[in-house]
C-alpha cells in the first residue's frame, strides 16, 4: 500500500509567498476612483497567482503533489457589486500557466470553499450565494485548463436546521439540481458536530459521488461506529476515480480545544490510522490540516522515515 501526504494552501518555507492576499469591500470603496480600485484588485490577485506557482515549484522540488489550492485567490470575485468582473479573461495567462504547471507535474489539486458555502440551507439568499462560490471555484479549475472532474471541490453537509433527515434531503435535492461542471467536483467530507461519517457515507452512496474521511473530526462526532467498520465503504466510494481515495488528517490543538488544529501532527495517532488502513491495501492521499502546513509535513515525514515497515521514497510518498 502506498500514501502520500499533502498539506493545505500556505507555506510556511517561502518568505512573502501568501496566496490569499485579501482586498476586503471596505477597503476597495474607499479607494478614490475606479481605477485606483481596479489596480488594488489586480495587483493583489497578480501576486496570490504569482505564489501559487512559486508553492507549486517548491512542492515540486519536495515531490509533494497532494495539494489544496487556497479559495482566496482572486479577492472580490463572489462579491455582489462585482459581478460583471471577467477576472479569468484577465489573468488568462497566469491561470493557464498554473494549470500547465499542474498537469505537466501531475499534481493533486482540490479545493474546499469556505463553510458558508454549503447545500442544505433554508434560506433561498444563502444557497444562490453558495452556487456563486461553487461557480468561482469552477471558473477558476476551468480558466487553468483543469477540465478533467478529477480536480474537486470538498464540501461539508451544512447545518442541521433542527432537522437531519430534512437537511440531509435537501442537500440531495439542490445537489442534483446542480450542473454537471460543478456536480462532477464535488465530494462530500463529514464534519466535526452535525454529520458523522456514517450520515455520509450513507449520502455519498446515494448520490454516487466520493466520501473524504476527516479522521479528527470523526473522533468528535459519531454515534459509537468505528472506522474499522466504515473505512471499506468510505475507500468504495472512490471506485473509478483516477486518483486514490483522499483523507484529512490532524490532530487535536489540546484536550480544552478538541477540535481545533494542532500545530503538528501527534504521530501515534497517525500510525494508528496507518495500521487500520493498511488492512485494506489500498492506496490513499492524506491531506494534513495543521498548522504548521509543509513543516508539519516534513515533520512527519522524517519520523516516518525511521518506523519500521515503512519504506521512504521521497518525502511525502510511504509505502508499507
Amino acid at each position: 500500500m502506498n500514501f502520500r501526504l499533502g498539506y493545505v494552501a500556505m507555506t510556511l518555507s517561502l518568505e512573502n509567498c501568501s496566496p490569499s492576499g485579501t482586498v476586503t469591500y471596505a477597503v476597495y470603496s474607499r479607494l478614490k476612483d475606479e481605477s485606483a480600485r481596479k489596480i488594488r484588485l489586480e495587483r493583489v490577485a497578480r501576486q496570490n497567482l504569482e505564489n501559487t506557482l512559486r508553492i507549486l515549484k517548491y512542492n515540486r522540488a519536495l515531490n509533494i503533489k497532494v495539494y489544496r489550492l487556497t479559495s482566496k485567490i482572486i479577492p472580490l470575485a463572489t462579491h455582489s457589486e462585482l459581478a460583471g468582473w471577467d477576472y479569468c479573461r484577465q489573468f488568462e495567462r497566469e491561470l493557464r500557466q498554473l494549470g500547465d504547471y499542474i498537469k505537466e507535474n501531475d499534481f493533486r489539486i482540490s479545493a474546499h470553499p469556505d463553510h458558508f458555502t454549503i447545500l442544505n440551507p433554508v434560506k433561498a439568499e444563502v444557497l444562490k450565494a453558495s452556487i456563486n462560490d461553487l461557480d468561482y471555484h469552477v471558473k477558476l479549475f476551468e480558466a487553468m485548463g483543469l477540465e478533467d472532474y478529477r480536480y474537486k471541490l470538498v464540501l461539508h453537509v451544512g447545518g442541521l436546521y433542527g432537522d437531519k433527515y430534512g437537511s440531509l434531503e435537501r442537500f440531495k435535492e439542490n445537489y442534483e439540481k446542480l450542473p454537471l461542471r460543478i456536480k462532477g467536483r464535488i465530494i462530500v467530507e463529514n464534519d466535526d458536530k452535525c454529520f458523522t461519517a456514517s450520515d455520509v457515507l450513507k449520502l455519498c452512496r446515494e448520490i454516487g459521488t466520493p466520501m473524504v474521511l476527516d479522521v479528527h473530526h470523526h473522533i468528535c462526532a459519531n454515534n459509537g461506529e468505528r472506522l474499522s467498520e466504515l473505512l471499506p465503504g468510505i475507500f468504495d466510494t472512490w471506485s473509478g476515480e483516477p486518483f486514490p481515495p483522499k483523507i484529512h488528517f490532524s490532530s487535536p490543538k489540546s484536550p480544552k480545544e478538541f477540535r481545533s488544529h494542532a500545530d503538528y501532527i501527534e504521530y501515534d495517532g497517525f500510525m494508528d490510522f496507518l495500521h487500520l488502513a493498511k488492512k485494506l491495501g489500498r492506496d490513499m492521499d492524506i491531506m494534513l490540516e495543521a498548522k504548521m502546513k509543509d513543516k508539519a509535513l516534513l515533520e512527519l515525514s522524517q519520523r516516518l522515515n525511521s518506523e519500521k515497515g515503512l519504506v521512504r521514497l521521497d518525502n511525502a510518498t510511504f509505502t508499507i
